[in-house]
């Protein structure tokens, strides 16, 4: 009995002493990087937070969220490609980020490659860009707004956060389809796109559906459609434009992550199983739906690859015909 209980004592020792070192090896890991190109608090930063807080216990690492703002994104994408390629870091970054400038700046100016310096991990997220308008309008629904546009033709106007993006050329596409040139008035982001839709100031808007819903829950604006091939998930109530008889369908925003060209096979395989597991998870998926309006949407590499190179092609001839060129 006394070889016994010496026995189980070792055992327990040892099993004690494993998983102290196991827990030791992980804390040791060298920490993972997200890099963000927005400030704290929009939605790549709280996809990029929410996803880095579950990951760290699926890959046994810290996983640290770092912003570092500036040109649209385009600076985060820099410093991704002059990374090391050791699976320690990602950049969390919207389509925006990844597909308008490669569309719009000459190689000299960006100094980065999208399909050769960079490796695509997982799509993780979705979301409806919408038609709002001013309840000042008095219009309800798309028809109402056609007519509204073609007797205001001076006021056939649109606002969007920004110049040289998808809610840009979704709203110039809009005017296409509906016969009416629609000019498109830059804002420097949603906020004071939203003062002026709530004062009256601006009639509509072409914008992320999630940043003026709760003023639609309100009735101070109406959402009159999304751009995409089918309703959100996350707004099943409101149509979209083709619904409505206006050939107009750029599709949902969506946000993703890449590495440096050159990571291991092994670290993309990891970090893409990781990443579908988090996704999956109720409270995840909850907490992304409830807070930011954002559709958990895990699409492994070879979709986002997919996904990348179609709308490279889908957006290069309407940035072409556009005649747009940005401030280099």
């Amino acid at each position: 009995m006394a070889l016994i209980r010496t026995l189980r004592a070792a055992c327990g020792a040892l099993a004690l002493a494993l998983a102290f070192a196991c827990g030791a090896q992980a804390q040791e890991k060298p920490p993972i990087k997200f890099l963000v190109g927005f400030p704290p608090g929009g939605s790549t930063d709280t996809v990029a937070r929410v996803l880095a807080e579950k990951l760290q216990g699926e890959l046994g690492q810290i996983v640290i969220v770092d912003n570092r703002p500036g040109a649209g994104g385009r600076v985060v994408t820099g410093m991704l490609k002059h990374s090391a390629p050791d699976g320690l870091t990602y950049m969390v970054a919207p389509n925006a980020t990844a597909i308008f400038p490669t569309l719009l700046y000459p190689p000299a100016t960006l100094k980065y490659d999208l399909l050769a310096d960079l490796v695509p991990v997982a799509v993780v997220i979705s979301y409806p860009l919408a038609l709002v308008v001013s309840s000042q309008t008095g219009v309800t629904d798309m028809k109402g707004f056609v007519e509204w546009v073609k007797a205001h033709p001076g006021k056939a106007l649109f606002g969007t956060a920004g110049l040289g993006g998808q809610t840009h050329f979704t709203g110039l596409q809009f005017g296409k389809a509906i016969g009416v040139p629609m000019n498109v008035v830059p804002y420097k982001g949603n906020g004071p796109l939203v003062t002026d839709l709530l004062g009256g100031q601006l009639a509509a808007a072409v914008m992320t559906a999630g940043d003026i819903l709760p003023h639609a829950r309100s009735g101070k604006v109406r959402i009159l459609a999304v751009f995409g091939a089918a309703r959100s998930p996350l707004l099943p109530g409101v149509p979209t434009a083709t619904e409505q008889g206006v050939a107009v369908d750029s599709g949902e925003a969506w946000a993703g992550i890449w590495a440096p060209a050159r990571t291991p096979k092994a670290e993309l395989d990891r970090m893409q199983a990781a990443l579908g597991k988090v996704l999956a998870m109720p409270d995840v998926r909850t907490t992304l739906q409830q807070r930011a309006t954002l559709n958990p949407d895990f699409r492994p590499a070879a979709d986002l690859d997919r996904l990348q190179r179609k709308e490279l092609a889908y957006w290069g001839p309407v940035i072409k015909a556009s005649g747009f060129t940005p401030d280099q």
